[in-house]
């Protein structure tokens, strides 16, 4: 695919927020944070609601590390109020929803499918617009919020300590990795 390492493209869609009125969303409104765009094909549908609801308990966390979260489905603004309107979990749902009705961002990010409606992704984007991490998952596989938790913090801490890598089941605090060829065959 080749869009870990690219610049987030331009966009503009609308979103839903909890208390709020609709509103636009650019990429300008990104620049100098950390993002969570989080596509999930539907609203009122079966998986989705339990993942919203899971990303919706890590919010609190992922605010206080300088993240922001943006719930993504080609559905339109209007169909996102419905939802949290009238559904326990996602009326729990702090984060803003955009709506993409046109594609135009669900296409940007590579994960329309031919029926129109968004793959079950995870992108997180840097401060700078970068990409950083991607999950794709086929549409009966819910993800773990818990998890990306935990590569945001890898992620926030390798852009913050050049030459150190976290590796697998890192966690915050844990030591990390100084890549040179005195670690070659011996991890």
């Amino acid at each position: 695919m080749g869009i870990i390492g690219s610049t987030i493209k331009p966009f503009t869609n609308t979103a839903f927020q909890a208390g709020k009125d609709f509103f636009d969303v650019t990429e300008k409104d990104i620049e100098g944070k950390w993002a969570v765009f989080f596509f999930y094909p539907a609203d009122f549908t079966f998986v989705c609601p339990t993942e919203l609801e899971d990303l919706g308990e890590q919010y609190d966390t992922l605010q206080s590390m300088g993240v922001e979260v943006y719930g993504v489905s080609t559905d339109t603004h209007f169909s996102h109020k419905a939802w949290h309107d009238t559904s326990d979990k996602i009326g729990k749902i702090k984060f803003a929803f955009l709506g993409d009705q046109t594609h135009a961002l669900t296409n940007n990010f590579g994960v329309l499918r031919e029926m129109g409606l968004a793959d079950r992704a995870t992108f997180v984007v840097d401060p700078d617009g970068v990409i950083q991490i991607m999950e794709i998952t086929c549409e009966g596989v819910g993800r773990n919020a818990t998890e990306l938790v935990r590569k945001i913090k890898a992620a926030q801490y390798v852009r913050e300590h050049p030459g150190q890598v976290c590796p697998a089941k890192w966690e915050e605090g844990s030591e990390t990795l100084a890549p040179s060829l005195d670690l070659v065959g011996k991890i």
